[in-house]
């Protein structure tokens, strides 16, 4: 919920030609800039911008309009599908017009809660004008509404100082407070609909914030200045390029997609693949110890991400890190599935995945047991698995530890806004559109519409208005390997978990096998973030109580990659621990001591506690399994769609 506004200052009475003066002022400072950018204008960066120079201009527009017929070539070619695809795919899979609306028209049948809304809404404008009227007849006035704290779009000091801007910025947070207010107020519909509404005013504000705007971008206007046009040319041309690479849609670049190469500077942590099926390949490590742990660690990463998460680069790789310390590692690396998978479900992967994969590492290494990792939804697999296990009394898994995982989902986030009934049967006829899987890229753009500001709207405003080239980040890179999600996978995932929480309920069963969590009694280690949207650390929380054995949970700093990707070396965030499990994440937070930087050495120790001793390094290829190929093996360069 906004924050209240912040009472302005007492209330002056406009004066006569307040209006007129306001409106005289405005007109000067947008045909008077300040000195500041008057002296950038005298020194322009680039003095053959293609604003002074004609022929180069004419030699753009040529080079535009030919890009551009062979785009809309291409674009015309691809019609027929296209239009049998708009045919085939729900024109609003989310639903948002159904939600906007039933908050909206309920209003028309309590006219006088309309009205008291609109009055607010009046009364909030009144003021910000006899503000404005008073900043323009040279006086000093409080704002009447802030940005958020951690909004940064309005960091520029224009947004403060120039009365236009202000006026702007302060008209566009009080609709904004006042369209939220609205949802939350409607008394005639369900919790469930107002958060659905309410998630989508926020995308809808989101993209229409005046910073997206060149014209009332003070920092797209300085850039403007700075290069003489020259960034307007090439934010043109990381559109078409964006438009070409997504076949007519736009497929945004968050980073550099020439700057890494899986395998050569991204997921380079020696070690070869000794184990693949349909579903997956296993990679075991290089030991660089004389000795390792006796028992095994195997890691199940989420399968709608590509592993490399977790080895992105040696500074930050838990990986390399965990050899390091000792560790035969051993990472499923999922398959990115296409079309002929359609038919795989939660079980395929359970068993060809998770159970196969520890047959593997026993034969691999000659033990019978293993330490085992589940991240993300990979957990929650996990989880189950144990669950399975525990009922056919299979002992080969001694520990767990989950990253940012869930196993209970009654409060697991914005991500539930999206699983109903009605959502799911659109996101059904989507997967059939695209002929039994969920492309990757669909996921990209929902967790993206999560952070909209951050992964859409800030990337639009570096890419198409300041022309910038994207960074070169590693993380990012990751985030745009999409990876495909099999049609029975992916619904089983969304009903049985999301949807209906059955495995939490005690209710879920998998192959004639009834899962109950309180049999799990191997020692548990569950961490959670304290900023992650999408596992959120209550939902965490909620799942760690859920087990049956010794559970460890602990709350580290940061989100859902940051919280977990943040090695010792670092020395950044902090994190959390608490023995004891109250029924509210509140007390445990409250009782919880405090630790900085990372909580890898306290998971370690952790670890190290229930180890069984040590043996000889073990070279893969040299136990029961052959090598197949190099990490980070060819699965994982398997591109989404």
């Amino acid at each position: 919920m906004s924050k209240k506004p912040v009472k302005p200052a007492k209330k002056a009475t406009p004066k006569k030609g307040a209006k007129k003066a306001l409106k005289t002022a405005s007109k000067k400072l947008a045909k008077k800039p300040s000195k500041k950018v008057t002296r950038k204008q005298a020194k322009p960066v680039l003095p053959d911008s293609i604003l002074e120079d004609p022929v180069q201009l004419q030699g753009l527009m040529a080079e535009m309009g030919s890009r551009g017929q062979a785009f809309l070539r291409e674009y015309l070619e691809a019609q027929p599908r296209r239009v049998l695809k708009q045919f085939e795919e729900p024109q609003d899979p989310l639903d948002v017009g159904g939600a906007i609306n039933e908050v909206f028209s309920g209003y028309a049948s309590h006219p006088e809660k309309l009205m008291q809304m609109q009055f607010g809404l009046w009364e909030d404008f009144g003021k910000l004008w006899m503000s404005a009227s008073k900043r323009a007849m040279g006086g000093e006035a409080q704002p009447v509404v802030a940005p958020e704290p951690g909004d940064r779009r309005f960091n520029h000091e224009a947004w403060q100082k120039n009365q236009m801007l202000d006026f702007i910025k302060q008209s566009y947070l009080i609709t904004g407070r006042w369209l939220r207010q609205s949802v939350m107020d409607a008394e005639h519909v369900d919790e469930h609909t107002k958060a659905r509404a309410l998630f989508h005013v926020e995308q809808y504000l989101s993209a229409v914030a005046p910073t997206n705007f060149p014209t009332t971008n003070p920092e797209v206007l300085e850039e403007v200045l700075r290069t003489q046009g020259e960034n307007l040319k090439r934010g043109y041309q990381n559109y078409l390029d964006d438009l070409q690479r997504g076949k007519g849609e736009l497929a945004m670049k968050h980073t550099d997609l020439q700057a890494y190469e899986v395998g050569v500077n991204i997921a380079t942590t020696p070690g070869k693949v000794v184990f693949q099926n349909d579903v997956l390949q296993l990679i075991q490590y290089n030991p660089t110890t004389e000795k390792v742990a006796k028992r095994p660690l195997l890691i199940f990463p989420p399968w709608i991400n590509k592993f490399y998460i977790l080895d992105l680069h040696p500074e930050n790789s838990l990986i390399r890190w965990l050899v390091e310390q000792g560790r035969t590692v051993f990472v499923c690396s999922w398959i990115n599935p296409g079309p002929q998978m359609r038919d795989y479900n939660f079980s395929d992967y359970m068993h060809k995945g998770i159970f196969a994969a520890l047959e593997a590492v026993s034969k691999a290494t000659g033990e019978r047991q293993a330490d085992t990792i589940g991240y993300c939804i990979g957990g929650t697999m996990l989880a189950s698995a144990l669950c399975y296990m525990a009922a056919k009394e299979d002992s080969r898994i001694a520990s767990a530890t989950f990253f940012t995982a869930q196993t209970d989902f009654s409060e697991a986030g914005d991500l539930l806004l999206f699983i109903d009934d009605k959502q799911i049967e659109n996101m059904e006829r989507q997967i059939d559109a695209a002929g039994g899987i969920l492309p990757g890229s669909a996921m990209s753009k929902t967790f993206n519409m999560l952070r909209p500001n951050d992964l859409i709207w800030s990337v639009y405003i570096d890419n198409y208005l300041k022309g910038k080239e994207p960074k070169k980040f590693d993380l990012l890179y990751w985030n745009d390997d999409a990876t495909n999600q099999p049609k029975a996978l992916h619904l089983f995932y969304l009903k049985n978990f999301y949807r209906d929480n059955m495995l939490s309920k005690g209710k879920m069963v998998l192959d004639g096998v009834k899962l109950d969590l309180k049999k799990i009694t191997i020692p548990i280690f569950m961490q959670a973030g304290e900023r992650d949207h999408i596992a959120p650390y209550r939902s965490v929380y909620n799942s760690a109580r859920k087990f049956g054995g010794d559970v460890t949970y602990l709350l580290a700093g940061s989100g859902h990659i940051a919280g977990v990707i943040n090695p010792p070396s670092k020395n950044k965030y902090y994190y959390r621990t608490n023995k004891s499990l109250p029924a509210k994440v509140e007390k445990w937070i409250e009782k919880s001591t405090h630790f900085p930087g990372s909580w890898w050495p306290f998971w370690l120790q952790w670890l190290e506690d229930q180890s069984e001793g040590e043996v000889p390094a073990r070279i893969p290829g040299d136990g029961g399994l052959s090598v197949i190929e190099d990490a980070p093996g060819s699965y994982v360069k398997i591109k989404g769609v």
